[in-house]
Order: C-alpha cells, then sequence, then structure tokens
C-alpha cells in the first residue's frame, strides 16, 4: 500500500566518500520500492546532501507540507534523541506550516540480528557456529542507554544461534575497546572469532573495527579473527526503514525514555539531565539559522 506522505531518511554523515555513496544508493534502493511517493535523504553533518537541502526540495510544492522522518541510526544515543529532532526544528522554523512525524532508530529489531547472522556466516565461509566466538562492535556512545542497547543487540544475536558467545566491544567513546574484547576471547579460550561491526554503511570507524581487528589477529597467530562484513545497503535494511515509516503513520511511537540520560538522573551522567539540544552545524547549510530559543521551542 502507497501512503501519500514523503519518507525522510536522515544520517549522521561522514567523511568517508564510500559510506555516502553507500547511503545515496540505499536512499535509491528504498524509493525503488515503490511504497512511498517521495523518497529522498540527508546528513545532519559531515555530508551532503545536508537535510536542509533535502527539506528545501522536499517542500518546494508549497507551504504545509507533512513528512516522515526516520533516523538510520541504530540506537536511540545523541544523534536520535538529540541533534536529528533540532535539526527538523530547525527546518520547521525555515519552512513555516512544516509538519513531521519522526520514526523510531532502526535497532535492536529482529531483521538486524537476521542480517548480522548472515554477515557472520558468509565470514566463517562454511565453518560451523560452534566453536565461533563472535565479538560485535557497537560504535560507542556517551549516552548509556545507547550502549545498552548495543549490549541487548549482542545478547540477542547470541539467543538460539549457536555461537560460543557473542561479546561485546565499542570503538569509540565507551568500553570495552575491540582489543580489549578480543583479549577476553583469547583469554576465554577461544580459537576462531569474528568481529562483527554493527554499522549501517561504509565510514572511518568500520574502517578502524577492521584495522584493530587486523593488528590483534597478527599479534596473536594462535586465533583466526575475521571480521564480517557491515550490514550494509540491502533489501531487508530497506523493508525495515519502510515498517519505521508505516509505524510513524499508524502506530504509537514514542522514544526510549525510561532510561534516557536527559530525562532520568543515571549515576554518572547527571549532568545531561535536561541539557538543551541544538542541531549541528553543516558547513553547506548556507541558510542562516534561526534564534536558538525558536529552534527548541
Amino acid at each position: 500500500m502507497k501512503h501519500p506522505m514523503p519518507l525522510l531518511m536522515i544520517g549522521h554523515g561522514t567523511r568517508s566518500t564510500e559510506g555516502v555513496a553507500a547511503f545515496g544508493r540505499f536512499v535509491g534502493r528504498v524509493r525503488a520500492r515503490g511504497r512511498v511517493p517521495l523518497a529522498d535523504g540527508g546528513f545532519i553533518e559531515l555530508a551532503r546532501p545536508s537535510v536542509a537541502e533535502v527539506v528545501a526540495r522536499m517542500t518546494a510544492a508549497g507551504p504545509g507540507q507533512e513528512l516522515v522522518a526516520v533516523p538510520l541510526v541504530l540506537t536511540a544515543a545523541g544523534h536520535g534523541k538529540g541533534d536529528i529532532p533540532a535539526a527538523l526544528a530547525r527546518e520547521r522554523v525555515r519552512h513555516p506550516g512544516l509538519r513531521y512525524r519522526y520514526g523510531r532508530p532502526l535497532g535492536p529489531h529482529p531483521v538486524l540480528q537476521d542480517i548480522l547472522a548472515d554477515r557472520i556466516d558468509a565470514t566463517l565461509a562454511g565453518a560451523s557456529r560452534a566453536g565461533t566466538y563472535v565479538v560485535l562492535v557497537g560504535r560507542g556512545s556517551t549516552d548509556p542507554d545507547a550502549n545498552g542497547e548495543v549490549a541487548k543487540t549482542a545478547r540477542l544475536l547470541w539467543e538460539g544461534r549457536g555461537y560460543d558467545e557473542v561479546g561485546l566491544s565499542f570503538v569509540s567513546l565507551a568500553e570495552p575497546s575491540v582489543p580489549a574484547a578480543l583479549e577476553r576471547a583469547r583469554r576465554l579460550g577461544a580459537r576462531r572469532v569474528v568481529v562483527a561491526p554493527y554499522f549501517l554503511f561504509p565510514g572511518i570507524l568500520p574502517d578502524r573495527v577492521v584495522a584493530q581487528s587486523a593488528e590483534f589477529g597478527a599479534t596473536h597467530p594462535g586465533i583466526d579473527v575475521r571480521v564480517a562484513p557491515i550490514i550494509g545497503d540491502c533489501d531487508q535494511l530497506a523493508d525495515l526503514v519502510l515498517e519505521r515509516y508505516d509505524e510513524a503513520i499508524h502506530g504509537d511511537i514514542r522514544m526510549n525514555c525510561d532510561t534516557c540520560a536527559y530525562r532520568v538522573a543515571l549515576p554518572g551522567f547527571t549532568s545531561k539531565v535536561g541539557h538543551p539540544q541544538t542541531p549541528h552545524h553543516h558547513p553547506d547549510d548556507l541558510i542562516p539559522p534561526p534564534p536558538a530559543r525558536e529552534v527548541l521551542s
């Protein structure tokens, strides 16, 4: 069934030309599903097109547009909770009459577990899941709620799939690091480890995961360390985005607020409670920003 509202997919942005190209191909894949009248995508920083550029294209027909914004993020960290909503609030000031419905982050979701398992199986190349230790690698965040979502994903990936264990790691901003998680696996007796990057598209951080894993494997010849492909541009992911789109139109969509550091005084993160959110500055956004009090009203 085709719905009347345009779909705006919003990514963080990357300095990786390969990552930007993959994002563009994915937007095209979603568009080709034919489920929405208009599908487009932009970034909040680091790369073009910016959210401002895309919203300007989508609202060119005139005022009073309503669209569905789906954040292409895997966890409800600062980007999904603050940066993207702030960017959308800024566009509402720039485009009077603009309305939007905001979808949930993509993870955790059973589809993502299945994609990760497929990537791991491809990397095993016929080797058994039994005897395989998996290290799931998240981006890492200063938001403990987001890091907890990655830990939940690791546990869901382990349940019922026959791996010896699925360990947790982060490539930035949080512990354990990738080398620390690999060392833990080695000390537990692992002889075959598949590192599974929990990322949507290519970029600097997934490249770092590959480099750190290769370095560990080279200095520990007694352990077979392999790196699985990222989630990437695929039909399953496109269908998940469209599921989030459908939820935003018909469902009861709520932010993950029960353990949100911006609402709940979590130990070590109390300074975040009530902290004001502002959109990222995008270098290609040539439109002067409205006053902060208007953006955040």
